[in-house]
């Protein structure tokens, strides 16, 4: 049937009205395409109501269980790039449904903007696309793995302080006699100094704190003024255990990071190799394949025990590198000088590691003209047959500046967001890496999407 402009117009008031009833998270790119179609002024214009709403989306999408999203922020990006064919290529992809791709790495799930390893994170990274989800693995006093950055990180990552809980920090807020918060740069709080059910009933927030803070208040509200507090509301925290659960119900593989122990082993009788086990055994329970596990380490210690003793995992774990593990004694950490490195990557190699993470700029430098270019590192991880993903995109503010510890020895190369684009590509396209953790997983998930990375 041809419809008239007038009708047109109803019908795209119709669609939207649909569309809020049925409270569909719908791709803004799928939006968009409904009401081109119902408002062209082309009076050769159809409709067919043959085609029902669904089949605008691929099978992949409908039959996904979150609906997926880019939100404004890759748009912002690319927007932002310098003019140039990869922008060109980029813009071109604007029209493109989102998809689920393993190349996006969900870290902490979304903490640009939502408090990170919570349950609104966490669905959020699924919702951007991201394939592989990771949990930050600690344990608490009764030997329940949970999920935080750090074993010692519940003062700036949840409000303990806040609870009566905050008592039994290893080191707890000290107030004086008028109220007065003392010991702002002291305060420690550990997920073993309480019990997997206290942790429970902890709130996730923001990680930040003031450590000049004269008040609880004012210790826990020190939000980045380029991140935000407004999805920061409900912050649900999770065990391991729930975490696999959650991932699996989303679609998504997983990444477990064994973090060092802040407390001296063995702790209450449990030993490091406990702890080791204990991480590979909470898979092999919920039956996850060693396969879809991505088991991950900066201690290389960690990695030749699950080599060792659970090999099928073993052969996925992930060697997480950066200047702090891998120096050379009495040498500063340099990408392009092979004698500053504590393990060559040969040596990697023949441990039985067959995967490395190493810190972004580990793997990239510049030819002193402001382009980016596979660093040295990342050459001889190629010729070693190590696969490589790497960490973390989104995790920094504007990068008019030239970008912070992400972007050391980059700062020619680098002077506004549209730069964080051109790091993506050269990453994926010149190191060849085969995933990238992202605080913001869209940004991934969309330039993965546009060059069929899956």
């Amino acid at each position: 049937m041809t419809i008239s402009n007038k009708s047109a117009l109803e019908l795209s008031k119709y669609t939207m009205a649909k569309v809020n009833k049925m409270n569909l998270a719908l791709p803004l790119t799928l939006i968009s395409s409904l009401l081109i179609v119902g408002c062209t002024t082309d009076s050769r214009s159809t409709l067919t109501s043959k085609a029902p709403l669904s089949t605008a989306q691929p099978q992949s999408q409908s039959s996904s269980p979150v609906a997926y999203t880019y939100g404004v922020r890759p748009f912002y990006l690319i927007n932002d790039m310098d003019e140039g064919p990869l922008k060109e290529e980029l813009q071109a992809c604007r029209g493109q449904l989102p998809s689920k791709t393993d190349f996006s790495i969900a870290h902490r799930g979304a903490p640009l903007q939502l408090p990170e390893h919570t349950y609104d994170s966490y669905v959020a990274s699924a919702q951007m696309g991201a394939g592989i989800l990771e949990c930050d693995v600690a344990f608490t006093n009764d030997g329940e793995l949970v999920c935080r950055h750090a074993q010692n990180d519940l003062h700036t990552t949840t409000n303990i302080l806040a609870t009566p809980l905050a008592k039994q920090c290893t080191v707890p807020p000290i107030l004086d006699a008028k109220g007065k918060l003392t010991n702002a740069e002291s305060i420690e709080c550990r997920t073993s100094d309480i019990s997997a059910a206290q942790f429970k009933t902890l709130t996730g927030k923001m990680d930040a704190a003031n450590k000049k803070a004269t008040s609880i208040s004012e210790y826990m509200n020190a939000t980045a003024p380029w991140r935000t507090d407004l999805y920061s509301q409900n912050g649900k925290v999770l065990t391991l255990k729930e975490h696999i659960a959650l991932a699996r119900k989303l679609g998504m593989k997983h990444t477990p990071e064994l973090k060092a122990p802040a407390v001296t082993m063995p702790f209450n009788g449990y030993r490091l190799n406990d702890y080791r086990q204990q991480l590979i055994d909470t898979y092999k329970a919920a039956d996850v394949p060693a396969s879809d596990v991505f088991a991950q380490s900066f201690n290389i210690e960690d990695l030749d025990y699950w080599i060792k003793n659970e090999p099928a995992y073993g052969a996925n774990a992930v060697y997480l590198i950066d200047d702090s593990n891998e120096t050379a004694k009495d040498k500063t950490f340099d990408k392009d000088d092979a004698s500053t490195w504590k393990h060559s990557l040969a040596d990697i190699k023949a441990r039985g590691i067959n995967t490395i993470a190493p810190a972004l700029w580990l793997l990239v430098t510049t030819d002193g003209k402001g382009n980016m270019q596979p660093s040295e590192y990342a050459k001889q991880a190629k010729a070693n047959g190590l696969k490589i993903i790497t960490w973390s995109i989104e995790r920094s503010g504007p990068l008019t500046d030239g970008g912070d510890w992400y972007y050391s020895g980059l700062g020619d190369a680098i002077n506004n967001d549209g730069d964080m684009m051109n790091y993506i590509d050269v990453l994926a396209q010149d190191v060849g890496v085969q995933g990238i953790f992202s605080d913001w997983p869209a940004t991934v998930s969309y330039y993965a999407n546009c060059k069929g990375l899956k």
